[in-house]
């Protein structure tokens, strides 16, 4: 009698065998929404007749299994499953191969198992929630006569180690086969493929770790199969297809050497490992085997002569025959860092001293980037990149300053190469936010300016002490929230009782988005006899500091700022239009809702949920790109920008810049995104205050008061203009059922490390782009869930049907007023939101002063009445 060898044996209308003399499995990735757009955008659409025809094509280009995947938002990922594997089941030219039903949803793999033809494999269970949910899963697999996929990811996280992946992969394959009796044949194991070239040192080892993995599982695991998604691994070079496809077919060829069995690729990104350019197959491969410390580099240096048609292009290095300071100039003026350390080096060895290098051509270099910057022919995007080579350069030479400064020293001279100024730079107690303050620092130390950049949430008292410290020429503050306006106030007024600071006059410049020139010289300027001046933005400081330091132009600027200072104070004081009534007026001309003739929705589910980790990839579309190009200081209206005569180019360049970013943020999930909302009763007390009420109504949460407005309105057709509050939307108590929503998101979990990184790399460019992308981010995740609890959790809008540009243009019902805005300009009530969302389960915290922490994040209400409309309640000055 025959024994039936032990292989991993699956079938649809046909068997198909993998063994160790089976060629490599292609695993069709195109049926998987979160993979494809245009499988996606069928599959939301209802066009599964369309999206049968993916599946076919997959089946005639040699596909062995086919991945399906309904992992969507908007998308009932069950249903959607169900009805695609039914319809695959009645086309014999699809079905007769294998499917991988494909979810990280345990209710959609159980429902595809229960529909499908055939022996299947599950894509995938692992131990990241314990070893019980693991146990029943792969029990319930074997009743479906099913394979399955075991990621190496335990309770600590994903295996990125050779040492992790072996443990996890160990550590399966013995609950596997021992205690579940899950036939070792049937295990696929995926020791998880990550992105290699990043340009981060921990990132070199990924692929030498995979490979060194598989060929350890098929040692050591007997009967078991290795499996990963290849398009991971080249995700750093995204937009270079050429490149990408090299790294595919190098790290294949290596991979399936070691005993890779199978893998989730786009078989039209795989070449022949022998038909390479050489030098392109051996750079590649430098990086896929780490067999040196620069092969990221010199990958680098040669990727985009593959770039379009894939055919090798000379590059145009016709700059590298001028002298070394025309070199240096150039490197800077566009950014380049690829020579910038053996120019120098050789700049050095031609000066009397290193300090020479800085001062001379390095500044001449800087000078024109300044120039440039200035005369609108250069833009802060290019400004930063010129400053990350200016610090390369820098870095470079500080040892052989440092020797000589020591050797001075010792045979008794005095040195001394002074810089236009010491700034001192700050975002004050309670704020978070940064990027503007760092660009400024940037564009700062680009004209030779000394910043002490002292980060966030720094105390008045650390601020002046540090002033002293370094002897500041000036003192920069920055903040985004409305408190930190008070903050600022609070140190003038101690720089005015500090003789230190009295006595010298050291000026105080103040920026932020929520400061203003009425704000300062109304607030802020008062507390401190010495100047104190409201910088717009980044492009104005150098101008500004320039004119406030120079003995020349000092008091020509100061006149003519104090005077336009007292302008405004003047016409601040005799204002007006702004006729303030008492709160009783307010509240008699309220906006009146006719509620007798309004029933408010019903939500479809009260009470608190949570979203632990939201897929960063599906909030993209609802990404709002016009905020992020005014970070960078590009004028224009998006997507007009791109074509702007100015700017378009720059703008061009800055969004591919971040289109880049945005793929290694998703595919090596450097930042992690989570929410809590809910729905909750709500009713309106005493006019003006909401009160919110648990799932039963029987426990009262919070209440709150988001002010009304209390300046005298026009009559307009005998009718005047009420006097609005956001409790107006909210029906009375005691009249109809109404409800409210509240929300907390944040797109800023887990920055710290990468930014840590980027700052040790000096890559100001980089560490400000991943900022603003995760601002981006956690604003899309706000108008992602907005959409979600409209469309679904409330459900008043179940058929609302948007463009990106209509959900910008806030063309639904409804709206999330979010505390600190004009209409409810009061951060106080974040404290209560908090606490009832349970925030800090989440990873959200406030500070003192109420600023969200992390930075990139987001909270606010959901309001549905039809009628409600943002407006500004006009309490304070700014």
């Amino acid at each position: 009698m025959n024994t039936l060898k032990r292989n991993l044996r699956l079938s649809g209308l046909e068997p198909f065998v993998v063994g160790n003399d089976s060629l490599f499995v292609n695993v069709g990735e195109r049926t998987n929404v979160t993979g494809s757009k245009a499988f996606a955008r069928m599959i939301l659409n209802g066009q599964f007749d369309e999206a049968l025809s993916v599946a076919r094509q997959q089946v005639e280009n040699g596909a062995q299994v086919i991945d399906i995947n309904m992992d969507e938002a908007m998308l009932d990922s069950k249903a959607a499953m169900v009805r695609f594997l039914n319809l695959i089941a009645s086309e014999p030219d699809i079905s007769r191969v294998p499917m991988m039903i494909d979810s990280s949803k345990w209710e959609v793999i159980e429902a595809g198992l229960q529909c499908v033809q055939g022996k299947a494999v599950v894509n995938s269970i692992s131990l990241k929630e314990g070893e019980a949910p693991f146990i029943e899963q792969a029990r319930k697999i074997m009743r479906y006569g099913a394979a399955t996929v075991v990621m190496a990811f335990d309770e600590q996280g994903q295996a990125d180690t050779f040492e992790r992946k072996i443990e996890i992969c160990q550590r399966s394959y013995d609950v596997l086969v021992n205690k579940v009796g899950f036939p070792a044949d049937d295990i696929i194991f995926d020791p998880n493929i990550f992105a290699i070239a990043t340009g981060i040192e921990e990132h070199n080892n990924y692929a030498v770790d995979f490979i060194n993995a598989t060929r350890w599982i098929k040692e050591n695991l007997p009967f078991a199969l290795v499996s990963g998604g290849v398009s991971n691994v080249s995700f750093s070079f995204r937009g270079n297809e050429p490149v990408r496809e090299a790294i595919h077919t190098v790290f294949l060829y290596h991979a399936i050497q070691a005993g890779m069995d199978m893998g989730i690729v786009n078989a039209g990104m795989l070449g022949v490992y022998e038909n390479l350019n050489p030098e392109l197959r051996e750079r590649v491969e430098d990086v896929v085997l780490n067999r040196r410390e620069d092969a990221t580099e010199r990958l680098l240096e040669i990727a985009d002569q593959y770039k379009g048609d894939g055919i090798k292009k000379e590059e145009n290095l016709t700059w590298r025959e001028q002298d070394v300071n025309a070199r240096l100039s150039h490197a800077l003026v566009n950014g380049f860092t690829q020579f910038i350390d053996a120019d120098t080096e050789e700049a050095r060895q031609q000066a009397e001293r290193p300090i020479h290098v800085i001062e001379g051509p390095l500044m001449d270099g800087m000078n024109v980037v300044g120039d440039l910057f200035g005369a609108g022919k250069m833009f802060l995007p290019q400004v930063v990149k010129s400053a990350r080579v200016m610090k390369q350069a820098v870095a470079h030479l500080i040892p052989f300053i440092e020797q000589e400064k020591a050797d001075r020293i010792a045979a008794g001279f005095a040195d001394a190469s002074k810089s236009q100024a010491n700034v001192v730079m700050a975002t004050v107690k309670g704020d978070v936010h940064d990027i503007g303050k760092n660009i400024v620092t940037v564009v700062l130390q680009c004209n030779n300016f000394d910043v002490e950049n002292m980060g966030v949430m720094v105390p008045c008292t650390q601020i002046l002490a540090k002033a002293k410290e370094v002897d500041a020429d000036v003192i920069g503050l920055s903040g985004l929230i409305t408190p930190s306006l008070e903050e600022m106030a609070y140190v003038a007024a101690e720089m005015q009782r500090d003789a230190y600071f009295r006595e010298r006059k050291t000026p105080l410049l103040i920026g932020g988005a929520t400061t203003s020139r009425v704000h300062t010289a109304v607030k802020i300027a008062p507390n401190y006899d010495g100047p104190v001046v409201w910088v717009p933005d980044a492009s104005r400081s150098v101008t500004v500091l320039q004119q406030l330091l120079s003995p020349n132009t000092r008091d020509e600027f100061l006149a003519k700022h104090n005077a336009e200072y007292e302008r405004v104070r003047q016409q601040h004081a005799n204002k007006k239009g702004q006729v303030q009534i008492s709160p009783e007026a307010a509240r008699a001309n309220k906006f009146k809702t006719d509620w007798a003739n309004y029933t408010p929705p019903v939500p479809r589910k009260l009470g608190l949920q949570v979203i632990e980790e939201m897929d960063v990839a599906k909030l993209v579309p609802y990404i709002d790109w016009a905020p992020f190009f005014q970070v960078w200081d590009l004028a224009g209206a998006y997507p007009a920008i791109l074509d702007d005569a100015a700017v378009g180019e720059q703008a061009r360049q800055v969004l591919a810049d971040a289109q880049a970013m945005l793929d290694k943020i998703i595919a090596e999930k450097w930042l992690t995104a989570k929410g809590a909302y809910g729905l909750y009763h709500a009713a309106t007390v005493d006019d003006d205050t909401i009160v919110l009420y648990n799932e039963d109504k029987t426990t009262e949460l919070l209440r709150w008061n988001p002010a009304r407005q209390l300046t005298e309105k026009p009559v307009i057709d005998d009718v005047p203009r009420p006097n609005m509050s956001l409790a107006d939307y909210i029906a009375p108590a005691g009249g109809a059922n109404d409800y409210i929503g509240m929300f907390a998101v944040t797109a800023g979990l887990g920055m710290e490390d990468r930014l840590a990184q980027m700052d040790a790399q000096m890559d100001d460019y980089g560490s400000i782009m991943f900022k603003a992308l995760a601002d981006r981010l956690v604003e899309a995740f706000a108008e992602y869930l907005h959409e979600k609890v409209r469309k679904d959790d409330w459900g008043y809008a179940p058929d609302e049907s948007l463009t990106a540009h209509e959900l910008i243009k806030e063309k639904y019902r409804g709206i999330r007023p979010a505390p600190g805005y004009p209409a409810c300009p009061e951060h106080t009530i974040k404290t209560d939101l908090f606490r009832v969302l349970k925030a800090s389960d989440i990873g959200m915290s406030l500070t003192e002063s109420l600023a969200m922490w992390p930075a990139s994040s987001v909270s606010g209400f959901y309001f549905s009445h039809p009628e409600s409309r943002y407006f500004n309640v006009g309490m304070s000055v700014w």
